[in-house]
């Protein structure tokens, strides 16, 4: 179903800026205890250093989307399904407390964060038609 592709493609296109602004959050915050990186450093950081971690399960939730969205056959279900996980990612609950306390202090910190926040809970709040 192209419809649910496409509001799967536009969900990670909004995650996308979401996570990059979360981010251009994080790499501030390191450099600030640990001096300036440059582009070619920050990425083995970013993907061992602990202090980035956290944004680890917004990376594979923009991951899983993607797979989905490049499948052969995709349904309603399928969109229905992952705008749930989106959902309960985003929501501050003890499902992941490392994603959520990091994320609470960067949407308190930072009007990128807040402004990329807001646009992915508009899409969410628009959710895909159910599935039959």
């Amino acid at each position: 179903m192209e419809h649910a592709r496409d509001l799967l493609r536009d969900l990670s296109a909004r995650l996308l800026r979401l996570h990059a602004a979360l981010l251009e959050h994080a790499r501030e915050s390191y450099e600030n205890r640990h001096g300036t990186q440059t582009p070619r450093d920050l990425l083995p950081l970013v993907i061992h250093d602990p202090h980035f971690a956290w944004l680890r399960p917004l990376s594979g939730m923009i991951a899983g989307i993607d797979e989905v969205v490049d499948a052969e056959e995709i349904g309603p279900e399928d969109a229905e399904r992952l705008f749930r996980q989106v959902q309960r990612l985003l929501r501050s609950d003890d499902s992941d407390p490392a994603f959520h306390t990091q994320y609470r202090d960067a949407l308190q910190e930072s009007p990128d964060v807040v402004m990329r926040h807001a646009d992915v809970v508009k899409r969410l709040a628009a959710p895909p038609p159910r599935a039959p």
